[in-house]
């Protein structure tokens, strides 16, 4: 198991020193966002998002070794198949190697693969 290091967080008044002092005494070292860059937590903010969206919001995680498995899956899925709409609706993984070859599918048939349990689907061609 990992042993977490630091706590990062942003300035808000909501966190009093109280709060700070909590996390310290549990040997967590507390790092604070830049004063006045709102969007220091831009990128964390829009992946949060996204994993409720796409898979928190609609699973029941059990324990922290379920999430862990979970999270690993669905960061497979994110990098190598699904479609990111800032890279032009190509997978990290594409954007890198290059976009596929454009297939028509009438003389083909497609594999429907499940991922986290039905949760999420991923289609390639059948071979």
């Amino acid at each position: 198991m990992t042993k977490l290091k630091f706590l990062i967080r942003n300035r808000g008044g909501q966190f009093t020193d109280a709060f700070d002092a909590v996390f310290a005494d549990a040997g967590l070292r507390v790092i604070k966002s830049p004063p006045q860059a709102p969007k220091a937590n831009a990128h964390c903010e829009r992946m949060i998002g996204t994993l409720r969206r796409d898979l928190l919001d609609r699973m029941l995680i059990l324990n922290e070794r379920h999430l862990r498995r979970t999270l690993t899956r669905y960061l497979e899925h994110y990098n190598t198949a699904r479609p990111h709409r800032g890279i032009g609706q190509l997978s990290p993984l594409q954007a890198e190697t290059g976009p596929p070859t454009p297939i028509d599918l009438a003389g083909h048939r497609v594999h429907r693969g499940s991922i986290l349990g039905g949760l999420i689907n991923e289609y390639q061609v059948a071979s």
